[in-house]
């Protein structure tokens, strides 16, 4: 496989899994928002520092409301971290690969990316949720459709890696900005915490499967463990790295790559927190966020860079 197609099949998955990602998010504190007071210290902003994209943001809309976030992360085809851009992206990338792809899987992201571009810019408030629901369950039936009508060789591989590297990196990044905003003293925070973790649990995905496994009240070092530790919940941070150790060992010059992973695996399995500290919590989240820059550096190295061009 040339590197380029490879390189494209990993970032047409990560544009993919951005785009659900952003879509969940911003769908969960549209309802979460709604339940909280003024002073709880939770707005749209907060989105935007989990994107890490606070420096674009304000560069390019300085008064920076509710309405310019929302734009940002949605309909601003300019926006690296909006949904939009996402899947244009995305679109592009699979468009170039289709000849690897199932017809039907090339045909969803096509009509995926259409459907965002007529509804994305024009929706109102109240037709937020529908849409976004819309975003992430066509996402949804895409990855399934990859995975059950893709052969499982090495582009579908690298449609793995780029899926899960991206799952992890939101992960981490959602529990960061819990650090940051949740874990602050004050009456206003301690009394909205079961709301605020459980927004975190939802922007996951994971508030169902946390009640089943975890069988308790939602509570921070509990939260945090089943999102770090858990190896069967597909968006806890251990199961993603299984599953890019899994995508590597089965292709070529994976040396480099599963080295890196399976060192981010064991700094993750070291990690069980029985209580709660936002500066090492947040220092833990820096950590992993740049191990996990490495593990893509790596995989570029290994698979995308020219010099390495098969």
């Amino acid at each position: 496989m040339l590197s380029r197609v490879a390189e494209r099949m990993y970032w047409g998955a990560r544009y993919l899994e951005r785009a659900e990602n952003i879509a969940r998010l911003v769908r969960v504190y549209d309802a979460t928002l709604l339940d909280l007071p003024d002073d709880a210290g939770v707005g749209w902003p907060l989105l935007v520092d989990i994107c890490g994209s606070r420096e674009a943001f304000q560069a390019r809309y300085p008064v920076g409301d509710s309405r310019e976030t929302l734009r940002f992360l949605i309909a601003d085809a300019d926006s690296p971290s909006s949904i939009m851009a996402s899947l244009a992206q995305a679109r592009e990338n699979f468009r170039t690969t289709r000849d690897l792809c199932p017809t039907e899987a090339w045909r969803s992201v096509n009509e995926l990316y259409l459907y965002g571009r007529k509804a994305l810019p024009r929706m109102s408030s109240r037709q937020r949720h529908e849409v976004l629901s819309g975003i992430v369950q066509r996402v949804q039936q895409l990855t399934g459709l990859l995975s059950g009508t893709m052969s499982h060789g090495d582009a579908y591989s690298f449609i793995r890696l780029g899926r899960n590297l991206e799952r992890a990196d939101m992960t981490t990044r959602i529990i960061d900005t819990a650090a940051a905003t949740l874990l602050r003293s004050g009456t206003a925070q301690a009394t909205l915490e079961n709301t605020l973790w459980m927004a975190v649990l939802k922007s996951l995905s994971g508030y169902q499967m946390y009640r089943q496994y975890v069988r308790r009240r939602i509570r921070d070092e509990d939260v945090i463990r089943f999102l770090l530790n858990d190896d069967l919940f597909p968006r806890a941070i251990a199961h993603c790295l299984l599953e890019l150790e899994s995508g590597m060992a089965r292709l070529p010059n994976h040396e480099g790559p599963l080295r890196a992973a399976l060192r981010l695996q064991r700094m993750v399995d070291a990690q069980q927190p029985e209580a709660v500290e936002e500066t090492a919590l947040r220092t833990m989240m820096d950590t992993l966020q740049l191990e996990l820059a490495r593990v893509h550096a790596q995989i570029s190295d290994a698979w995308f860079l020219p010099e390495r061009a098969g």
